[in-house]
């Protein structure tokens, strides 16, 4: 780099809401191949006008607030006419697929104590039941099944070190049957319920303990 002409760099960093919107706004591109990273390519004459057109606000900051949002829209236009196009859509399909699975998780977060089929949480994410289970494992590492267990384990876990016995704790999170309660409760804690609460209550200091 020469010191004479040092390195002059400018970046923009992506409004998620611009660009989501401005693919939706976009005909649908036809089906392509899974894209796995940008790559270094040439930069087209328009791109480089949108970029001059933003940056020209510099010299106008009164013109920001009235100008900017546009000349961004512009931008990110070409961005997605351009050859890193394809992946930039895949980054936007797989963000609005994280956010459907993350309605689904909230609404079981708030429900977890009643039954549910995965048919009715997958409506919730607006998804297909095979699609859903696919991301939501993605982005759990579990199944919704094994998610909802989790959820109600844990919730009967903190019922028992605020001194709950098992079968109530049992019942209150959800389970019909307390024989299976205290089996899926030994599978996770690595002891069962009633041992556990003891165990529990002795470490009641120690929050970690008990929040799980």
């Amino acid at each position: 780099m020469d010191g004479d002409k040092p390195y002059l760099g400018t970046g923009l960093t992506l409004d998620r809401d611009i660009f989501t919107a401005l693919i939706a706004d976009m005909p649908e591109e036809p089906p392509r191949k899974e894209v796995l990273g940008f790559d270094v390519q040439p930069v087209s004459r328009e791109l480089l006008e949108a970029w001059d057109h933003l940056l020209a606000l510099l010299d106008t900051p009164a013109d920001i607030p009235m100008l900017a949002a546009s000349r961004e829209r512009e931008l990110l236009y070409r961005l997605l006419q351009s050859p890193h196009g394809p992946l930039l859509r895949q980054i936007a399909r797989e963000e609005g697929r994280l956010a459907q699975v993350k309605r689904s998780i909230d609404w079981m977060r708030n429900h977890f104590d009643e039954s549910f089929s995965i048919e009715a949480v997958a409506d919730i994410a607006g998804m297909s039941v095979s699609s859903f289970n696919r991301h939501f494992r993605a982005v759990t590492s579990t199944s919704p099944l094994q998610y909802q267990k989790t959820l109600r384990l844990q919730a009967a876990r903190r019922l028992l070190a605020s001194d709950a016995d098992a079968t109530r704790a049992a019942y209150a999170v959800g389970y019909e049957s307390p024989s299976q309660f205290s089996r899926e409760y030994s599978r996770l804690f690595g002891r069962p319920p009633k041992q556990d609460a003891s165990q529990l209550r002795e470490n009641i200091g120690d929050i970690s303990s008990i929040v799980v």
